[in-house]
């Protein structure tokens, strides 16, 4: 069973020690150039997960108060395939209507950008956020040329269900 505090460690950790590190791989950005900021605002919540498909339908109903809320499972409940799977179909059958994307995350399967390994490892995530607030920010930085090093196939899978903000 999960431990909240330790998943949270852990998740600031990775947020700390990857996703907001500038990466010359990725053009010399960051993987995500908002998380510094919402790491140091406290704009973003953890949860441990009891079951992913009623966790999706709940935030729908509900919304989020962050700019993310982070759902960690333990990786093993899970297969990839049944994970990337749950998130898509509730994408698509819920989630998107109320303007939220979740965005999957789990250890067994590997995202790798110019070989930099994008995954946390530990936990199968759903990261959820605001629709529009993720096109908008995409947007931005797609007028910056943060997307300009990235591989057009990852690109693809990443703007499933979103605007392509190069367009």
């Amino acid at each position: 069973m999960l431990d909240l505090e330790t998943v949270k460690q852990d998740i600031e950790r990775w947020i700390q020690d990857f996703v907001e590190v500038k990466n010359p791989a990725l053009g010399g950005w960051p993987p995500c150039p908002y998380a510094r900021k919402a790491r140091l605002e406290q704009d973003y919540e953890v949860r441990i997960g009891r079951d992913l498909g009623a966790d999706l339908s709940e935030l729908g109903r509900t919304g989020i108060s962050k700019s993310v809320v982070v759902l960690a499972y333990e990786g093993h409940h899970y297969t990839a395939k049944q994970f990337n799977q749950t998130v898509n179909d509730l994408n698509e059958q819920h989630l998107i209507k109320h303007d939220l994307l979740a965005l999957a995350d789990h250890p067994d399967d590997v995202e790798s950008v110019n070989g930099i390994i994008m995954n946390q490892g530990r936990y199968a995530l759903a990261l959820v956020q605001s629709l529009s607030d993720l096109n908008a920010k995409a947007k931005i930085m797609a007028s910056k040329g943060f997307y300009d090093s990235w591989p057009e196939e990852y690109l693809q899978m990443l703007f499933q269900h979103r605007e392509d903000p190069r367009k």
